[in-house]
């Protein structure tokens, strides 16, 4: 019995495939610096970035040196918050809520990144758990970010479901014995994907 559905946050929660996607775009913009040119020096510090390594301050003044522009931390953390969220998927989050199943997040990200948009959307509300790679460490491609997402739940791999838009994400948990849905961000299927919750029991 399906007790918990856990999302990717990028591709899924977000109509952008990836997080770096939005900060890139956003920044771009916002100061007209070439998207190439910021991409080129951003994907730099992307892994780590993501696996905790590093944070967003630690790198911040390098990399706008080397871009020969002063890129104020505000536009960074606007760029967070102007992350593209896909509203149809979360009122299918807050649904499940409704009926009574819990509500996961896991994600390979930047950790200030994520704990800025939480804050803003105030979703602590909508989240019963919130995985994020930066705090631990490694991401989907092992499996610790499942397991302590699940323990934290207090529920086994069988009693939760995870949705990706990535299918090599879906590899451990399937493992695992987590159910898994892929959720093919460019086509964004909604009625599919409520489809394939039906048919492992999910009641919508």
């Amino acid at each position: 019995m399906i007790k918990a559905i856990l999302f990717d946050f990028d591709g899924v929660l977000t109509t952008d495939a990836t997080g770096s996607t939005s900060i890139c775009n956003y920044i771009s913009m916002y100061t007209g610096i070439s998207l190439e040119a910021f991409k080129s020096e951003y994907y730099k510090y992307n892994n780590d970035l993501l696996y905790g390594k590093i944070t967003h301050v630690d790198i911040w003044q390098k990399l706008c040196d080397n871009l020969n522009y002063n890129i104020s931390m505000d536009i960074l953390n606007d760029s967070f918050i102007n992350t593209p969220i896909d509203k149809q998927m979360l009122f299918l989050a807050e649904t499940l809520k409704i009926k009574g199943y819990k509500i996961g997040m896991i994600t390979d990200n930047k950790a200030d990144r994520i704990n800025c948009i939480v804050k803003h959307l105030n979703w602590s509300k909508v989240f019963d758990v919130i995985t994020v790679s930066a705090n631990i460490g490694s991401g989907k491609n092992c499996e610790e970010i499942f397991i302590q997402t699940i323990e934290s739940l207090n529920l086994l791999p069988n009693e939760c479901v995870f949705i990706d838009n990535q299918e090599k994400n879906l590899i451990i948990p399937k493992q695992m014995g987590i159910m898994t849905i892929y959720f093919d961000h460019i086509k964004r299927d909604y009625e599919n994907l409520i489809n394939e919750l039906s048919k492992i029991g999910c009641i919508l």
